[in-house]
């Protein structure tokens, strides 16, 4: 396969062996992961017949989306590996999502992660040895600055900022990771001077930059023009990524629908624009899809998957609205 794949022999054969090789994002192409939940749908809807449903499926299951990495300590390295591995075989950049911070998502539909702050260094320095030199992207723990700017992370801001600039060093050590660091999205901190002060805090300096819209609805052009605003409280120059996966109609208005949060499962939402490292856009690498379409917000309403779980039916509706 060209594109990536090619750069990454390239810059090997041309550098010192065994050394790591840094590919950046920004132009590279990205991996279509061969496994997962929407890859094993359209195969089982092909198998019983539902041919129409498993074609519809496939403008989810052959794009590139990230693999979101929440292991335990002792399985971390493995399972970084072994996406890695994937990647090398069938050419691209893999996207992952390093998502274990200690009172991740603030004990909410998502919450887990690190029991404490020891194990969290531990559990990085795992994923880092999963990476193994190989190039690759990692988003580093939706969420985690923008929490502690709110009420449900306050308290514990200090440590939570230190344990990701120690995550940023880690990674970036490897020699072959590009690292964004998650800056929440365009409606969720309004004070850009307090959240470019939490960044630096978080280590934004060390990383290649940050990311917006994990998992959330709001469009593209705001996002980016709130991107574009935040690097220039930064230093002008700091560049970003935005979650685009399902955010092609929008996000609901209002704090709540059908009785849960607006944020999560909202009915009537599309895919957005499809993945690319090659987007015209100032000071952006690319637009990314992050969260996997498809996967449940959380058991909001009665009924709903819990976070992360496979939903086909949500699935089929994001791909309909994109119609």
């Amino acid at each position: 396969m060209g594109g990536l794949g090619d750069q990454i022999t390239d810059a090997r054969t041309a550098g010192t062996p065994g050394q790591p090789v840094e590919v950046p994002l920004a132009g590279a192409e990205l991996f279509v992961d061969p496994t997962g939940a929407a890859v094993d749908q359209v195969t089982s809807w092909v198998a019983a017949g539902r041919t129409g449903d498993a074609d519809r499926l496939r403008r989810i299951s052959e794009q590139p989306t990230a693999v979101w990495v929440t292991s335990s300590t002792t399985a971390v390295r493995a399972d970084v590996d072994a996406v890695l591995t994937r990647a090398d075989a069938a050419g691209g950049m893999p996207v992952l999502v390093a998502y274990h911070i200690p009172d991740r998502d603030c004990g909410s539909f998502s919450g887990g992660g690190a029991s404490d702050g020891d194990d969290y260094r531990a559990w990085v320095r795992e994923f880092a040895a999963g990476i193994a030199g190989r190039p690759v992207t990692v988003i580093v723990e939706p969420d985690a600055v923008a929490h502690s700017l709110d009420s449900c992370g306050a308290d514990s801001a200090d440590e939570r900022l230190a344990l990701l600039t120690d995550a940023v060093a880690v990674l970036k050590q490897t020699g072959s990771a590009q690292v964004y660091l998650d800056a929440g999205h365009a409606r969720w901190v309004a004070d850009l001077p307090k959240l470019a002060d939490a960044l630096r805090r978080a280590g934004i300096g060390q990383a290649d930059g940050f990311v917006l819209n994990v998992s959330n609805f709001i469009g593209t052009q705001e996002n980016v023009g709130y991107g574009r605003r935040l690097s220039d409280e930064l230093d002008g120059r700091t560049r970003f990524v935005v979650d685009t996966s399902r955010n092609g109609a929008g996000p609901v208005d209002g704090a709540t629908v059908d009785g849960g949060p607006s944020w999560c499962n909202p009915p009537g939402r599309s895919l957005g624009e499809s993945p690319t490292t090659t987007t015209g856009l100032d000071r952006v690498d690319a637009l990314l899809w992050i969260k996997r379409p498809g996967e449940s917000d959380g058991d909001c309403r009665p009924g709903e998957p819990p976070a992360g779980q496979w939903w086909p039916e949500y699935a089929l509706q994001l791909v309909d609205q994109a119609e």
